[in-house]
């Protein structure tokens, strides 16, 4: 048996293994240093230090739905709790002048989320798939209205704010600059990232997707899947807890849209987007999600209706999210075939970017004439500036909408053509090698 057990054991890594993993981590660390000095504007600073924070909120809620198959709709609770409890924290210490430097401060919201996860878990993980969705929602909906409630603690409408350059000097930095900010946010993030890439790695995390994928086989081996829904859920609850605490110490506030449906909803798109089958998914999806929120805010009135289009877009034609459709081109990156795909996806590049400039001319020719009927239809959105209640605009935005999606579904089969020749020729080439 013992030499069954042996055979079975996966190899120890290697050498090289070893010095690319650890590698890519210190690779990742200097260019979080270097980042700043490339980038040095308070603009820049303050959208790093949004990434980062997204980040470990995405990263925590993939652990409950990438890993453990749990979908949550309330997970902005844990969120908005670590944020409220860090800011009277930041008050207290102040006020009272503990010798606590704010550089720990965020491990209080950490604990903050894994208390209510605690307080809140057992019953929420009782049950999976849409059970545990409308346990989260209600959950959700109970704290986001008694924030509105309990005044004295949450403040209300307004929030509570806090002046965190009060608290102990860390190494004569008062944090009050926002690149010492953005040096606070990216520690913290490069730390959780790393915490919560080894528990993926631990047979806790080996158990999490074994839960996901079939709890009845799990139980059968001897584990109850409800304790090890419960177990991640703790784990998530800390690392939202430390994503809000981050959050308010960068705005210095908190408020009750710390808890809303829209934090839980961002939260959900990030990780779906980027990807909840990769670690790295809800990283690329926090960054694609909190670039994309603020530009396009910038761009038009709309943003959040195009942010939605984007979300479904992704459900519908890509479900392993951008980082799914990027791990798909490995074999053809190996194997050196990735040049026979391009050509076709540079022909249906025009066609498509025709289709979404109909789209756009007719979703803002759309709400100008329902929302905003009596201003001036000569309008400008995404840097295009059109007249929105001219026939021609409309003309022109149905004359690209099925003529670029006819052309582009032309285009789109020649991908698909391309790419499975492609792939065959990848395998030949494996095989012969």
């Amino acid at each position: 048996m013992s030499e069954i057990t042996n055979r079975a054991a996966p190899p120890p890594p290697t050498a090289a293994e070893k010095l690319k993993f650890y590698g890519l981590w210190i690779a990742t660390a200097i260019f979080l240093l270097v980042l700043p000095k490339v980038f040095g504007s308070g603009g820049a600073l303050t959208t790093f230090s949004l990434i980062g924070i997204s980040i470990i909120f995405a990263l925590s809620y993939n652990i409950l739905l990438g890993q453990t198959g749990m979908l949550s709709f309330g997970h902005a609770v844990y969120y908005g709790i670590g944020g409220f409890l860090v800011i009277h924290a930041i008050n207290i210490i102040g006020g009272n002048k503990w010798p606590i430097p704010l550089p720990f401060v965020p491990l209080i919201g950490g604990l903050t989320g894994l208390a209510f996860a605690i307080l809140l878990g057992w019953v929420s993980t009782q049950r999976s798939g849409t059970a545990f969705a409308m346990i989260s929602l209600g959950v959700a909906e109970l704290v986001a209205s008694s924030a509105l409630i309990l005044r004295t603690f949450f403040g209300g409408e307004a929030g509570i704010s806090a002046n965190r350059t009060k608290l102990l000097k860390f190494f004569d930095w008062n944090f009050g600059p926002q690149i010492q900010i953005y040096y606070l946010v990216a520690a913290w993030t490069l730390i959780c990232m790393i915490a919560m890439y080894a528990l993926t790695r631990t047979p806790l995390g080996r158990m999490c997707n074994a839960v996901r994928d079939n709890p009845e086989r799990v139980q059968f081996v001897g584990y109850d899947p409800h304790v090890v829904r419960y177990i991640a859920f703790c784990f998530s609850g800390f690392f939202a807890g430390i994503a809000g605490a981050l959050a308010a110490i960068n705005f210095e506030i908190a408020n009750s849209a710390y808890l809303g449906a829209v934090q839980s909803g961002t939260v959900l798109f990030a990780a779906y987007i980027g990807g909840i089958g990769f670690f790295i998914g809800p990283v690329v999806g926090a960054i694609f999600v909190t670039i994309l929120s603020l530009g396009l805010s910038d761009l038009t009135t709309v943003w959040q209706l195009y942010f939605g289009l984007i979300f479904i877009a992704v459900v519908v034609f890509a479900p392993g999210g951008i980082t799914g459709l990027l791990m798909m081109h490995r074999p053809l990156v190996r194997s050196g075939m990735l040049g026979r795909v391009i050509p076709s996806y540079l022909v249906a590049l025009v066609p498509t970017l025709a289709l979404l400039l109909g789209l756009m001319l007719g979703i803002e020719s759309i709400v100008h004439y329902t929302m905003n009927s009596m201003e001036d239809p000569n309008i400008k959105a995404f840097g295009i500036p059109f007249n929105a209640a001219s026939p021609v605009t409309w003309a022109a935005s149905v004359i690209l909408i099925v003529g670029g999606f006819m052309v582009a579904r032309m285009t789109w089969k020649r991908i698909a053509v391309a790419w499975d020749e492609a792939l065959t020729a990848a395998r030949a080439k494996e095989m012969a090698v």
